[in-house]
């Protein structure tokens, strides 16, 4: 891991989510990029272009304003010792952090939610969840100030199928950097239901490729699969939980877009998303 980038308004949530970044950028030698995305109108952004030239004003206040802000943010304690560099971009908040986690070459992007309802976004809109959605690049969730980021434990919730195993090396690499220990889950539901030796089966095929260091294999029964990950999470006091996610429908075949928005919603553990 060499870059993580952090979306950041300047919000309680924004400096909890850059205080993890911190501590993981110390472990693993990481740059650490601060993103705020400026939605203001376009004319704003070039004023000879647009024959606006209190736009262009309007534009410069903007800026130095937030580079201010930006100078508060990276005197924080906990950026002692890192390279942290600021980026401000004029674009609409998800297309932009999905193009600059692009451009940068990043290889996590850490995001402070409210969760309030749902996906409580950081930006602007529902862009905290459309970057869950569509990111190529794993995303952290991060609800609430964590004093210190250790990560002894993390569950990884999925149906196993085997569109799933795309994305399970970058599960195992994340779990590597802290070496930690990966709790395998399968949720049984009276809707979604199978056998245990059906189960049991399909969890050992889908590691059978895999060199995973140090895991356990658990079927769990429970009345929705939020409330099965949720519960067994508290089980076992997992420090993340991490997920698979689809472009196309939120999360893969065992889950629905809405489970995605109210397991980060609802957990107080950070949770990890990874693109099939």
């Amino acid at each position: 891991m060499k870059k993580i980038l952090v979306p950041i308004d300047f919000s309680d949530e924004a400096k909890y989510a850059c205080k993890v970044a911190s501590q993981i950028a110390k472990k693993t030698n990481s740059e650490i990029i601060l993103l705020h995305m400026l939605d203001i109108p376009s004319e704003a952004i070039d004023p000879i272009e647009s024959n606006n030239l209190r736009g262009g004003g309007q534009a410069i206040f903007y800026m130095k304003a937030i580079h201010k802000k930006f100078e508060k943010i990276k005197a924080l304690p906990f950026f002692n010792g890192l390279k942290v560099t600021e980026d401000v971009k004029f674009h609409k908040a998800f297309d932009g952090v999905i193009e600059e986690s692009k451009k940068h070459n990043v290889d996590l992007v850490v995001m402070g939610s409210q969760g309030a309802t749902g996906l409580k976004e950081i930006l602007v809109g529902s862009n905290t969840e459309k970057v869950v959605r569509h990111s190529e690049i794993p995303v952290l969730v991060i609800k609430h100030d964590v004093e210190n980021f250790e990560v002894n434990d993390i569950i990884f919730a999925s149906d196993f199928s085997d569109e799933s195993k795309r994305s399970f090396q970058k599960v195992i690499d994340f779990t590597n950097i802290f070496n930690a220990k990966l709790h395998l889950l399968f949720i049984n539901t009276i809707h979604n239901f199978e056998s245990t030796k059906k189960s049991k089966s399909k969890l050992k095929n889908f590691i059978s490729n895999f060199n995973i260091k140090n895991h356990t294999l658990n079927i769990y029964n429970d009345d929705t699969i939020e409330e099965g990950i949720l519960d067994f999470g508290k089980e076992i006091d997992a420090d993340i939980i991490a997920i698979n996610t689809h472009g196309r429908s939120g999360l893969s075949q065992l889950f629905s877009e809405s489970i995605s928005k109210e397991l980060a919603n609802h957990a107080l553990r950070p949770v990890i998303t990874f693109k099939i």
